[in-house]
């Protein structure tokens, strides 16, 4: 087990210590943010200290050690949102990038940046030679390969968010909070937290669209008038989907909001919490709304997680071959009891009414039936469960970043 918030200093900072000795390892803190005035850096001193073709001849001994890793990880990528983070790191290592332009194109890449070439024009990346590590939590992304486009950086990938809900929800396993799941009779088709919907989730706006207008509001799940955190209302959200669903306005002013779980107006963030035990055990399934979903990337987080620790089977509102990108950690999904085709969707709208379909379909099933497919599901759920919390997850997890760090040598 591996203690999430002490990651960079017992991880990453001692196995760099002892196979690297000279490094710069950037990260931000406090987690979850990526203001450059919280970006932190172990290791080398002399960030951004330009260094010349004197000084060259006495650093080039060094040269192969010389390199900086920058921990992107807690995070998805958005180069619009994050773009002042990604500047500020390169421009901590302008010094590391000269020594290793300048025996070919001395002071190249510091003219090139100082003139906003390069970021004016991110084709004169690829000018440069790869350098820098930036270490994100994404796979099969655009996002990375538009990153990489525009930095340049030698990407590497290890699942941060694995590591965070073995942290986070260890000691689930030991408690009497919720019924375990054969002992469970759920009367509702789903449960859904989505208190959230500021920022990059107009996936969750949509979702509550086609909940309340497909009449499936009788079951577990919230939706809010304004988001808390970025003060923005479902509406505003919901007025840019409608050349889409010119109705979707409409729908909301008629919807009863805000809809809340019991105690959530005074509640702090809950991601690191398992709560709403009692609506979860009289849930047929759980729905994450995950942090993203428009785009071509895999890229899930603790919220994936809270129905395997629940023991609960799921439905995850996530970007396209989600669920294929969890069962390549050993985990199982559902396929043989309902239909999963809505992964394999590559039309982000398309795949909300699909994903939708689906919620209808099981919402339509007497208790008998709902009772039938609970069982079906309890020895998938039951596996789900003891690969979490009994080993076999958390050494895939070790087994690929620890493999992750060989690609440094």
């Amino acid at each position: 087990m591996i203690k999430i918030d002490e990651i960079y200093d017992t991880i990453f900072l001692q196995w760099l210590q002892q196979n690297r000795s000279l490094f710069r390892l950037f990260f931000c803190d406090p987690p979850g943010s990526t203001s450059p005035m919280n970006l932190f850096n172990y290791a080398i001193p002399n960030e951004g200290k330009i260094i010349n073709n004197r000084d060259y001849a006495k650093e080039k001994t060094h040269l192969a050690d010389k390199n900086y890793y920058f921990f992107h990880d807690q995070e998805p990528i958005w180069i619009d949102i994050h773009k002042p983070l990604f500047d500020t790191v390169i421009e901590k290592n302008l010094d590391l990038l000269s020594i290793y332009t300048i025996q070919t194109q001395p002071a190249s890449y510091i003219e090139y940046y100082f003139n906003n070439s390069l970021h004016t024009q991110p084709d004169k990346a690829s000018q440069f030679p790869e350098f820098g590590y930036i270490i994100i939590s994404e796979q099969n992304s655009i996002f990375a390969e538009q990153l990489q486009d525009h930095y340049n950086w030698k990407i590497c990938y290890y699942f941060y968010h694995g590591w965070a809900a073995l942290d986070w929800y260890r000691g689930y396993n030991r408690t009497f909070l919720i019924p375990r799941a054969k002992h469970r009779t759920p009367t509702k088709s789903f449960i859904s937290p989505n208190r959230i919907i500021g920022g990059k989730r107009d996936h969750r706006v949509l979702f509550l669209y086609h909940v309340f207008k497909n009449k499936l509001d009788n079951n577990h799940f919230t939706a809010p008038i304004i988001c808390p955190h970025e003060n923005t209302s479902i509406t505003d959200v919901a007025k840019k989907y409608m050349d889409t669903y010119p109705d979707i306005i409409d729908v909301f002013n008629n919807a009863s909001l805000p809809r809340l779980f019991k105690d959530e107006e005074t509640q702090l963030m809950t991601s690191h919490r398992i709560t709403n035990h009692d609506e979860s055990a009289d849930s047929l399934f759980y729905v994450p709304t995950e942090t993203v979903y428009f785009g071509r990337r895999w890229h899930l987080t603790e919220k994936t997680f809270k129905p395997i620790v629940l023991e609960m089977p799921f439905i995850l509102v996530a970007p396209m071959g989600s669920l294929e990108y969890l069962r390549s950690y050993g985990f199982k999904t559902f396929a043989n009891i309902i239909d999963e085709s809505y992964d394999e969707e590559s039309n982000d709208i398309l795949r909300l009414e699909k994903i939708t379909n689906l919620l209808k379909d099981i919402d339509s099933l007497s208790a008998k039936e709902r009772q039938q497919i609970h069982r079906h599901c309890l020895p998938l759920v039951e596996y789900n469960y003891n690969h979490f919390y009994f080993g076999n997850f958390e050494k895939i997890l070790w087994n690929e970043l620890t493999g992750m760090m060989q690609e440094w040598l």
